[in-house]
């Protein structure tokens, strides 16, 4: 919430099914306006709609005082950007937030909106979120370049008020999505997410017939059930029975909804086949794939879910993953400490507290945002 210019008149916020963005709409609403009229949150989902404009009730409900329209899922509403384009040319005195699907290309495939919307991913929970949530302590972030350059007195002075390793592995199985603050199953909860993504966000989105869904399906089990996946794309195609086409763009819709990772060798494309693809958070292996989790596929997602966030990873042979082009980063096992490694690489290795020279905790990197 602190990173978004509010003054502007038009902010769009973006995230995954689940991920908590009307909880997110209505804080920024009760926190700025309190019980004040002058804010209003709607549900674009509401029969309403169905014969009424979102120019003509905004119209209506700056002319009786408001002066913040809080729109949720504009995206089930047909021709959302373009209504949304005249309230920001006509009502210079409203300000309009709204929420849509990570799906949603808000800039790329909407040239109405393209020069005028303020657009914002909401991301779910970091470790250091997951944190204070569970223990009412409060810890700061840090970026990156803070991490390799100060890990040592960055993790004594997180370690002197809990140990992080006790909530680790609670983390990787259901602390990134906001589901636990219910009464509810998490695992049955994420699962009904999961598929309301293909259901609607995905086949709704892209017009994905509902008939080729169980493809979608299939090719999201295949790659989270051998998830860290090589791709074979003509494989794949096989087993899905569809074109190679049709598999990259299903592999970019998923990764689009935020269920998968697809890492690249160099500059990554759509026409590119990807090196290797990844569940986008450990929560999903749970959810996917049957059997125990390993470990280490675990810790790779993790990292690659963290960090991945803010920066841009890609594919090296020399390391697990290499860091906006500069950095090679191996995620290591503690029992493999004395393993020799390529000169210039760094370790982020599991079940340490503390760090020595080119070896950071694995969970320090949980606390970049």
């Amino acid at each position: 919430m602190d990173q978004i210019d509010w003054s502007h008149r038009l902010i769009g916020i973006k995230g995954t099914r689940g991920i908590g963005k009307t909880d997110f709409l209505l804080d920024f609403a009760k926190k700025t306006y309190g019980t004040d009229k002058a804010c209003l949150y709607v549900n674009l989902n509401h029969l309403y709609f169905t014969q009424n404009t979102i120019i003509s009730f905004a119209d209506q409900f700056r002319k009786t005082g408001g002066k913040t329209l809080v729109l949720d899922q504009v995206y089930k509403y047909p021709s959302w950007s373009e209504e949304l384009k005249y309230c920001y040319d006509n009502f210079k005195d409203l300000q309009i937030v709204f929420s849509g699907s990570t799906v949603m290309r808000l800039r790329e495939e909407n040239p109405h909106l393209k020069e005028i919307v303020h657009s914002y991913k909401l991301e779910g929970f970091s470790f250091r979120e997951f944190l204070e949530l569970k223990t009412g302590l409060s810890f700061d972030s840090y970026s990156l370049e803070e991490i390799l350059k100060d890990h040592e007195s960055i993790a004594k002075n997180i370690v002197d008020k809990v140990r992080p390793l006790a909530y680790f592995d609670d983390y990787l199985h259901y602390g990134y999505y906001p589901f636990f603050f219910g009464n509810g199953h998490y695992a049955e909860n994420l699962m009904k997410s999961l598929n309301l993504i293909l259901e609607i966000d995905i086949s709704f989105l892209r017009q994905i017939e509902l008939k080729y869904l169980p493809r979608l399906r299939k090719l999201l089990y295949k790659v989270g059930a051998e998830s860290p996946f090589q791709p074979n794309v003509s494989k794949l195609s096989a087993h899905i029975n569809t074109s190679r086409a049709t598999v990259m763009n299903y592999l970019y819709y998923l990764r689009q909804a935020r269920l998968i990772k697809l890492l690249y060798e160099g500059e990554e494309s759509m026409q590119k086949k990807p090196s290797l693809i990844y569940l986008h958070n450990p929560n999903l292996i749970y959810s996917i794939k049957s059997g125990e989790a390993q470990k280490d596929i675990l810790h790779k997602t993790f990292f690659y879910n963290q960090v991945g966030s803010i920066h841009e990873l890609t594919y090296t042979k020399e390391a697990d993953f290499k860091v906006d082009d500069k950095h090679n980063f191996l995620i290591c096992d503690h029992s493999n400490l004395k393993k020799n490694i390529k000169a210039g690489s760094i370790r982020a290795t599991d079940m340490i507290e503390l760090g020595s020279k080119g070896n950071i905790p694995l969970w320090l990197f949980g606390f970049l945002y």
